[in-house]
């Protein structure tokens, strides 16, 4: 018995040996609000479709995992109310239960590599937050990123974050961080964090064959292609640390702590840059839903070795 559901489309891509684009479904769910949600999650797969692969959004809907969701599945998603979020220490008791979730990076690269799926695209990744070195909070995506072989397309890691001790974490980790055109690591909303990335690769074809020889030397693990977001599209660096500052202590002045602190600062974010941060947040997402889309294309190219 097969754990995960492909979705016909999915399943058809994959049987002729088209390229396949992972993406999560908590920006459906824990992102936006409907109706913008269904909007942007349909604007996500057509970008990826615009550049020539198959969309495979990932979600647990009632106990079952489908890798690729219908349309129909998509909007009922985006309208449904308490919804799981979905990381590695749950996604099995989730799916055990017969509850619907939404996976976060960690969960979708588990069922991207289930369902043979190499490439996922998604806004950013969590990992080291501000303060870790009390509170040990730190995201399950890092580690998931050593131990699971799917490139993940990201803006970085959230700017909310603390960037140089998540740089650390993933170089201890060993996870390639690859930077997508420059020189500089950028930061989600912003093209740099003013932090120099370990690697950097300007064509998706490199991109795809460092993936493949991965593979080939059998090391763990995927890799983290961080790609800036549009310049027309960006909030700069100065601009946005003053607000994640404002954003962080009024997290700290109500108690906000654990999984409430993300989507909470998010919100908060977009309340101070009155609707910037989201502006920037949906073009960000689609931009990696292209490159994406271009790398798994690469990918499927690669002669069999």
């Amino acid at each position: 018995m097969s754990l995960c559901t492909l979705s016909p489309a999915v399943a058809a891509a994959r049987a002729a040996g088209r390229p396949v684009v992972a993406l999560e479904s908590t920006i459906i769910t824990h992102g936006m609000p409907w109706p913008q949600n269904l909007d942007i999650a349909r604007r996500i797969e057509a970008t990826v479709r615009e550049n020539g692969a198959e969309p495979a959004t990932i979600a647990v809907i009632d106990g079952t995992l489908h890798v690729g969701l219908e349309d129909g599945q998509i909007e009922a998603l985006a309208q449904a109310r308490g919804v799981a979020k979905l990381s590695r220490a749950d996604l099995a008791v989730c799916m055990a239960e017969g509850r619907t979730g939404a996976t976060t990076v960690a969960a979708t690269m588990i069922a991207a590599a289930m369902a043979g799926i190499a490439v996922f695209a998604t806004g950013g990744i969590g990992g080291v937050h501000r303060g870790a070195e009390t509170s040990f909070d730190v995201s399950a995506d890092l580690q998931e990123l050593s131990q699971t072989p799917v490139t993940v397309v990201a803006a970085g890691a959230k700017a909310i974050l603390d960037l140089p001790k998540t740089l650390e974490v993933l170089e201890t980790l060993g996870v390639p961080v690859i930077a997508y055109g420059q020189d500089m690591l950028p930061a989600f909303w912003s093209r740099s964090a003013g932090l120099r990335a370990p690697l950097r690769m300007d064509e998706a074809a490199a991109i795809a064959r460092a993936h493949a020889m991965r593979g080939r030397l059998g090391l763990p693990g995927g890799q983290l292609v961080a790609n800036p977001i549009p310049e027309a599209a960006e909030i700069p660096r100065a601009e946005m640390t003053p607000v994640i500052s404002r954003a962080m202590q009024d997290a700290i002045d109500h108690g906000i702590h654990g999984k409430d602190l993300t989507p909470y600062l998010l919100q908060r974010i977009f309340e101070l840059t009155e609707g910037r941060s989201l502006d920037a947040n949906v073009a960000l997402v689609l931009n990696n839903a292209a490159l994406g889309a271009r790398i798994a294309t690469e990918l499927v190219a690669l002669p069999a070795s």
